[in-house]
Formats: structure tokens, sequence, C-alpha cells
């Protein structure tokens, strides 16, 4: 019986050291093949454009190309269902938004859980948006814009990406904080929903600094406030709602990197290492500023937002009692 004991604690632990020995000669050799990241919007939009401009400098960290896929659609849940299917192999990633949180307590029946089927790899950008008005509303600031929907209600609209997205949730979550009374219009993009702003089909839009600030330069549209607690660097003539007395409001638009779980830790902290390289270089923090805020691209703090977005949303979603489309 001893024998036989002694046989199995051999065995047992020659299999472990050929397990250790197996899992350090992949994350010594990983990656041998390009990676790919998805993302679950269309190309040539600002999500794409970050996905390309962080990809290529990581994949001269891991001496692979990183490629990225376009799988968009349905608030980018058709290409984060993708990711949700993919191997945990760290070849894989996935570009998410603040949809990814949202969409989880919009919609029903996901063929996936983001918080536990997805491991934040890192935060990429902190994107603020600007609520901008047609010049005939005659408001020039966010105090001015509270009145005028609570005078007017129902009669000012704002431009949405659908059911779910920021652009939406930040009409709604100035509704349930002050008593406004907007009506949101679903678009497709923040292209026709600018247009239609300078136009006036549509009254008002949340959208990125980087979509608005020439038509703000050229009078076409008047910047009413920003969705940040502070200014960004990218709209910092604009003044916040939360100056205005809307107190905690805040809804920065970001982009971040997750992972399937499971991934090996050892592929995690290469990818971490090589995308937090990518982040401090020059050429790519200089691209990230001109559109919205540089971030760390730590595991951590990426965690950390996650950890204060799942709750407010939660909570924002059945408040306004918001349904998919």
């Amino acid at each position: 019986m001893k024998k036989l004991a002694l046989i199995f604690l051999r065995t047992a632990t020659t299999l472990a050291v050929v397990l250790l020995s197996g899992t350090a000669a992949l994350a010594q050799e990983w990656p041998t093949r390009p990676v790919r990241v998805i993302v679950p919007y269309p190309a040539g939009g600002a999500a794409d454009s970050l996905a390309r401009n962080v990809g290529k400098k990581m994949g001269e960290f891991l001496g692979q190309p990183v490629m990225v896929e376009n799988r968009p659609g349905a608030s980018g849940t058709i290409g984060i269902a993708e990711g949700a299917k993919s191997p945990a192999d760290g070849y894989t990633l996935t570009l998410v938004a603040v949809p990814y949180v949202i969409t989880q307590f919009v919609y029903p029946k996901l063929p996936y859980d983001g918080a536990k089927d997805f491991i934040p790899l890192g935060l990429l950008q902190l994107a603020p948006l600007v609520l901008v008005v047609h010049p005939s509303l005659n408001i020039k600031t966010p105090a001015e814009y509270i009145q005028a929907a609570k005078a007017k209600p129902g009669q000012i609209t704002y431009a949405t990406s659908g059911s779910g997205s920021v652009t939406h949730m930040a009409g709604e979550l100035l509704k349930l904080k002050t008593g406004a009374d907007i009506v949101p219009i679903p678009y497709r993009g923040g292209g026709q929903s600018i247009t239609d702003v300078i136009g006036g089909q549509v009254s008002s839009a949340f959208l990125s600094p980087v979509e608005v600030n020439q038509h703000i330069k050229s009078g076409a549209v008047i910047a009413v406030g920003t969705t940040s607690l502070k200014r960004p660097g990218s709209a910092a003539q604009i003044p916040t709602f939360a100056e205005a007395g809307v107190a905690d409001y805040d809804v920065s638009g970001w982009f971040g990197l997750v992972v399937k779980s499971g991934t090996p830790p050892a592929v995690m902290t290469k990818l971490s290492s090589a995308l937090q390289r990518a982040l401090q270089s020059p050429e790519v923090r200089e691209k990230i500023a001109a559109t919205g805020e540089v971030t760390q691209g730590s595991v951590e703090e990426f965690r950390d937002l996650l950890a204060r977005e799942y709750p407010r949303w939660s909570h924002a979603v059945k408040a306004a009692n918001i349904k998919a489309d």
C-alpha cells in the first residue's frame, strides 16, 4: 500500500512539473501568431481608429501583428458575443465601451455575461461628451437647457445612437437627476446626429468633442455643457453640468480592452505590458489626447472603473425603464 502511495506521489509530482514546464514554455513562446482585436463597431469610427492606433503599437512590443476585426451591430453585443466564444488563449482581445455595461441591463437574453466571461485588460481612453444645441433655442448654459426642458415638457429632443447607448443614457441620467423633460430620437451614428442638430431637425445631442468642435467654432451649434465631473482637455472652455449644480452627473465615455476569462496569467502579463507601453508612447498618447483623456492602461484602473459602472448603470436603466429597441 505504501509502495502504491509512493508511486502515486512520484507520478503526481512528475505531472505537476511537466504541466508547469509546459505553462512556462507557453508563456515564453507566446505569441507565435497574430493577435486579433474584435471591434464591435463599424470601420472608420472613433473606436476603430483607437483600436488600430493602439494595436499597431502593441504589435511592435509583442513581436506579432495585432489585427483589427470589425463586427458591428446591436449596440456592440454582436462583436462582444464573438469575443466571448473565442478560446482563452490571449489571441483574441475585444474592444469595449460604455454599452458593454449598459446592455447587460437593457437586453434580457445576451449570449454572454460581461462580468464573468471576460477579464479587464486595460482602459484605453476616457472621452466625456458635449451637449450641443441648435442656435435657435437660444440656450447657452446647462442651467438654461434644464429650465427650457422643464418649461416646455416633451418639446426638446436629443439625438441618440440607440437604446442603451452612452448618448442615450446621458440624457436619461440628466432627466433622472433634474426632472428635465427631453425626448430621445434614435440615429445610426454621430455623423447624422450632428447634421440634424445643425439642420434643426433635432434640438440637441450629446456627442464627443471630436465630432462637434469644428461645428462649435463655426457657430453652427452651441456648446452647452460637458458630461464629466471635470472639464476635459479636449473641451476645456465648456462648463460641466456638475458646475451648474447637477450633483454627481458624470457620463464619461470610455474604451477598454478585455480578454476571455481563463486566459493564462503569464499571457495576461505580456498583453498588459504591451498595452501600457503602447499607451506611454508619444505618438499614441498624442492621438488619444486629441479626442479624449489618456489613461494608465493598467488592469487595476479598468477593474476599478467597471466596479463603479455596473451598479450606477443598473440603477439608471431600471429607474428610467429602458428597453431594447
